[in-house]
């Protein structure tokens, strides 16, 4: 194949999946609300406290039970049966091997919170994870394959199945053990599904060898997804000791804050580093393939987030009633820093394709151990101050991620602001017009809808003005017009 050909269809390919990443990840997270919106009517933020003690267990457990593999295989020039076996039966192993260890611990965890009630809990919840070990040799190969499509109706159909599971539970008053089986369904019918569009089947000739070759490329990234994890939930397990009844609030804001932020964290990272990796031998087409994603990230991202945290209360209170009305004061800000996250995501994604795996593991750490050092400072000072300062610790840590990047592909902070300042500025001037143009509407729903329909119109309208190369794009892709990376 000629390299012009091998570039008209790495084009294709990083348009049609993130086609497919922004509808599925919408789809997704549409679903997700609707689900999340009927639960939580019904629910009660102290449901929500037992399962929001047990996240940073749940979290760190998947890391260990993923062991980076995913990555690893999908960065390996060559993939052959050996490999997806070798992960499939350690995956297996270390599944079962985690669920004793957290069963043995159940008692542990309970009196730690002071909760005797998560002991059954927690060995239930923690089912989910020898479930989760049977479906990741399949979800390496989607990934890997780039078979973006067939990873969304996996996370369509689980999401659905999982959510009505969770509704007909709750509605028979089973609260908490409601919301660990739609868990643990969830896990079950996105195994079963990447197992029908995997064409690969294990077999009993295991071969451990090929583990050598993709541990040395994951323990890092391993190591990293578990401070990664424990970082996105440790606000969760520091409000369980301390403030055990504002969990369910948190829970449940964190829970809108990452439906927002998925739409564009989930779409960037389904293509992100397969791409990158891709183009890892040519520094100056992968600098002009980042710089592109980069600006499209920042495009959708910041007035995606900037307006939900805009409409936050008026979100909450029409829409899982004011009996939640204090998770909306957390999520007005947790939106603002998550306008900066798919940023995040993207740098490190770059990182890892260019085998930078031990600069975003140890960046991961430093980051992880300065925001459990700062929440345990805070904590005497509420919730709000441990937030405000969560937020902001987070989002200036961008700049981290930005200087490593820079030593990559030289993607100067020059460079940076020029891709996304002019959206995020813009971005910031339309909430504040929407804001004031809004002030006199007393009706939350209607105050809702208008500041939706104001902000959305503003933006879409001023960027189409201004011939924002991002918008043409995304508007020639829909017309099935030529898109050049």
């Amino acid at each position: 194949m000629t390299k012009e050909s091998n570039a008209h269809s790495l084009k294709h390919t990083v348009a049609k999946g993130m086609l497919w990443g922004g509808i599925s990840n919408s789809v997704c997270q549409l679903l997700s609300l609707v689900f999340g919106i009927y639960l939580a009517r019904i629910l009660t933020p102290e449901d929500y406290c037992p399962i929001g003690m047990l996240a940073i267990f749940t979290a760190i457990a998947g890391s260990l039970q993923d062991s980076g593999f995913v990555a690893a295989i999908a960065n390996r020039k060559t993939v052959g049966h050996d490999d997806y076996n070798a992960v499939f039966w350690f995956n297996i192993l270390i599944s079962l091997f985690m669920y004793a260890v957290l069963y043995a611990c159940a008692p542990l965890i309970a009196a730690f919170f002071n909760q005797p009630e998560l002991v059954d809990l927690s060995r239930y919840n923690f089912l989910g994870f020898v479930i989760a070990g049977f479906g990741i040799a399949p979800s390496a190969y989607l990934f890997r394959e780039l078979k973006v499509k067939e990873k969304s109706i996996s996370l369509i159909l689980s999401i659905t199945i999982s959510g009505i599971t969770g509704i007909i539970l709750a509605l028979n008053g089973y609260s908490y053990w409601g919301i660990a089986t739609q868990s643990i369904t969830y896990v079950l019918v996105r195994s079963v599904v990447c197992w029908y569009f995997t064409p690969w089947r294990p077999s009993f000739r295991i071969n451990f060898r090929p583990l050598k070759y993709l541990f040395a490329f994951s323990y890092r990234l391993l190591i990293t997804n578990l401070f990664q994890r424990f970082n996105w939930n440790i606000f969760s397990f520091i409000l369980g000791k301390y403030y055990p009844k504002d969990v369910g609030n948190y829970v449940k804001a964190a829970e809108w804050f990452n439906m927002g932020g998925e739409v564009v964290n989930g779409m960037v990272n389904a293509v992100a580093q397969p791409v990158l990796a891709k183009v890892v031998d040519d520094s100056e087409r992968q600098l002009r393939v980042f710089r592109k994603m980069l600006r499209f990230t920042a495009f959708v991202a910041f007035p995606l987030m900037l307006g939900l945290s805009l409409v936050s209360k008026e979100l909450i209170v029409v829409v899982i009633t004011e009996k939640w009305i204090e998770s909306a004061q957390m999520l007005q800000v947790l939106a603002i820093w998550g306008a900066f996250m798919p940023l995040q995501s993207m740098f490190t994604n770059l990182l890892v394709s260019r085998g930078k795996a031990a600069i975003f593991m140890w960046c991961t750490i430093i980051q992880g151990v300065l925001t459990l050092a700062l929440l345990l400072i805070l904590h005497p000072y509420g919730i709000k101050n441990m937030i405000v300062a969560y937020c902001i610790f987070n989002a200036m840590w961008l700049f981290v991620w930005h200087y490593f990047a820079q030593k990559e592909i030289k993607l100067n902070i020059r460079m940076f602001l020029t891709d996304t300042l002019p959206y995020l500025s813009l971005a910031m001037a339309v909430m504040v017009a929407t804001h004031h143009l809004t002030l006199s509407i007393d009706d939350m729903c209607t105050l809702l809808l208008a500041r939706i329909a104001i902000a959305a119109s503003l933006y879409i309208a001023i960027a189409w003005i201004a011939r924002s190369k991002e918008l043409c794009e995304i508007a020639n892709f829909i017309f099935k017009r030529k898109v050049d990376l």
